[in-house]
């Protein structure tokens, strides 16, 4: 068994609330151009690769992103 408890590793202060680079952020993360959406490419584009090694290279890197 296992016991989740919900906190930090590191606490965090907030001083001032900046939504400008709240954006930046979670656009990096889920945004079209984020790691998200290339996680997702990669592990979409190796079922078209032609041999094994290049797939599972696709696969090493699109889950080591995530």
């Amino acid at each position: 068994m296992f016991e989740y408890k919900k906190f930090l590793e590191y606490p965090v202060k907030i001083k001032n609330v900046n939504p400008r680079l709240a954006n930046i952020i979670i656009t990096q993360y889920g945004g079209p151009n984020g790691e998200l959406a290339a996680s997702l490419r990669y592990l979409s584009q190796r079922y078209v690769m032609p041999d094994d090694v290049s797939k599972a290279l696709l696969t090493d890197i699109g889950t080591s992103i995530v």
